[in-house]
C-alpha cells in the first residue's frame, strides 16, 4: 500500500520517532532471523527496510549513520541497527533495535554450539566439520579480496598493509599493528609525507608482548571478549586474529580446529557473526559462558553508540581521524591475511579437504554462490568423504 501523497515525510530523527518500540522489535527481530550474507548484505537489508519501505530515514541521514559505524570499533551492522534506534527513542530504541538484533543469532549459535559439544566426537560430525572447515577458510579469503580494494586504494596504503603483515607475522600483538598504522597514516597525512615523518612517529608506539596465560574463568571470560568488542575495527572476519591471538596462543583455552568450528556456525547462522563468541562461551563454560562472551563482545557497541553520536559529524570532517581509520584498516586486513594463513594448516589437512576448498573458492569467485550455501554443502561434502573413507 503506497503512502497518502499529503502526507510529508518526517526527516532525520524525527522520521524514527514516529515508530513505536513494537516497530523497532518487529524489524530488528525479522532482520536478526533472516540477515545472512554478512555486515555488508545486512546493512543493505537495513537501508531498505528503513530508508525505502518504511521511510523512517532519510538516505542522507542513513549514511550518516553509516559513516559512524566505520568511525567506531565494533560490529558495523549490529551498531547500525543500535544507530537506527538511537536516533528515534534514544536509550530504550538503542537497547530493543540492538537485542533484537542480536539475540536471534545467539539463541541460534548456541543451539549449534549444544550439538557440537552433544554430537561433535561422532564420526558423522567429525567427517561433517572437516567439510566446512575449508569452505570457511575459502568465505575469509573472499572477504579480504573484497575488502582490499577499498581498504588500501593509494601505494601508501598497499606499503602499509605489507608492514602490518610483516609485524603480525613477526609476532607483534594485533592491538600495536592495529594502533601503530592508525598513527603512522595520520601521521603522514599531518606531516604531508615530509621525510622522516614516520621515523618520528615510530618511537611513539609501544611494542609490547602478550598478557601472559590466567586460568578459566567466568570474569576472564567476560574481560576477554569484552576487549575485543572494544577495539576491533573492520570487517567482523577481523575477529578471528583477536580470537587466536588471545584464546588459542595466550590463553589456550580452544584449539585452531574448535576456532574455526566456531567461525563456522557464526557464519552459517543470520544476524552478526560477532555471535562466534556465543559458540566459544559454550564450548568453555556452557550457557552461562555463552551469555557471558555474547555480554562482552557486544556492551562496547551499545556504550560507543550512545557516546559518539554527538561528535560523530565533526570526526568524519577532520582528515587525520580519517587517515587513521584508514591505516587502522588496512591493519586490520593484515590480521585477517595473516591469521587465515595460519589457519590454514588446521582447515586443509588431506586431499579430501583441499578439493572441497578449490570447489568452495570456484563456486564462491566465479559464480557468486551464497556462503550460506556453500557452508551446507560443504557439510554434505565432508560427510560423503567421512563415509566413503569409513568404508574402504
Amino acid at each position: 500500500m503506497s503512502a497518502a501523497p499529503a502526507a510529508p515525510r518526517p526527516e532525520g530523527d524525527a522520521a524514527v520517532a514516529q515508530t513505536s518500540l513494537a516497530e523497532l522489535a518487529r524489524l530488528f527481530l525479522w532482520l536478526g532471523c533472516s540477515a545472512f550474507g554478512g555486515p555488508a548484505a545486512h546493512i543493505a537489508m537495513m537501508q531498505d527496510e528503513v530508508v525505502n519501505r518504511r521511510r523512517w530515514l532519510s538516505e542522507e541521514r542513513f549514511l550518516d549513520l553509516l559513516g559512524a559505524t566505520n568511525l567506531i570499533p565494533g560490529p558495523n551492522s549490529t551498531e547500525m541497527a543500535i544507530h537506527i534506534g538511537w536516533a528515534g527513542r534514544r536509550w530504550a530504541g538503542l537497547v530493543v533495535a540492538g537485542a533484537c538484533f542480536i539475540v536471534p543469532a545467539m539463541l541460534m549459535t548456541g543451539a549449534l554450539a549444544w550439538a557440537y559439544v552433544r554430537f561433535g566426537s561422532r564420526p558423522a560430525a567429525v567427517g561433517l566439520l572437516a567439510g566446512v572447515k575449508p569452505v570457511i577458510l575459502v568465505v575469509v579469503l573472499q572477504a579480504i579480496a573484497r575488502l582490499a580494494p577499498a581498504a588500501a586504494p593509494t601505494w601508501p596504503l598497499r606499503a602499509l598493509a605489507v608492514v602490518a603483515i610483516a609485524a603480525a607475522a613477526a609476532g607483534v600483538h594485533e592491538l600495536v599493528v592495529l594502533f601503530a598504522a592508525g598513527v603512522l597514516a595520520a601521521g603522514v597525512r599531518a606531516a604531508g609525507r615530509r621525510p622522516g615523518g614516520l621515523r618520528q612517529l615510530l618511537p611513539a608506539v609501544p611494542v609490547g608482548a602478550g598478557a601472559a596465560a590466567v586460568a578459566f574463568s567466568l570474569p576472564a571470560l567476560f574481560l576477554v571478549f569484552l576487549k575485543i568488542g572494544s577495539v576491533l575495527f573492520g570487517s567482523g572476519y577481523v575477529l578471528l586474529a583477536f580470537l587466536r591471538a588471545d584464546l588459542v596462543e595466550r590463553l589456550h583455552w580452544i584449539s585452531e580446529g574448535q576456532l574455526i568450528d566456531a567461525v563456522a556456525a557464526g557464519q552459517v547462522t543470520p544476524g552478526p557473526v560477532f555471535t562466534t563468541a556465543t559458540f566459544i562461551g559454550y564450548l568453555l563454560a556452557g550457557p552461562a559462558g555463552a551469555l557471558v562472551a555474547t555480554a562482552g563482545i557486544f556492551l562496547p557497541a551499545f556504550v560507543f553508540v550512545a557516546a559518539s553520536g554527538p561528535l560523530v559529524p565533526r570526526l568524519r570532517r577532520s582528515p587525520t581521524a580519517g587517515a587513521f581509520l584508514d591505516g587502522v584498516n588496512v591493519a586490520s586486513l593484515a590480521l585477517m591475511a595473516v591469521v587465515t594463513a595460519t589457519l590454514a594448516r588446521a582447515a586443509i589437512r588431506d586431499l579430501a579437504s583441499a578439493v572441497i576448498a578449490v570447489a568452495a573458492a570456484v563456486l564462491l569467485f566465479r559464480f557468486k554462490v551464497s556462503s550460506t550455501w556453500l557452508v551446507l554443502g560443504g557439510a554434505l561434502a565432508g560427510l560423503v568423504a567421512s563415509a566413503l573413507g569409513a568404508g574402504r
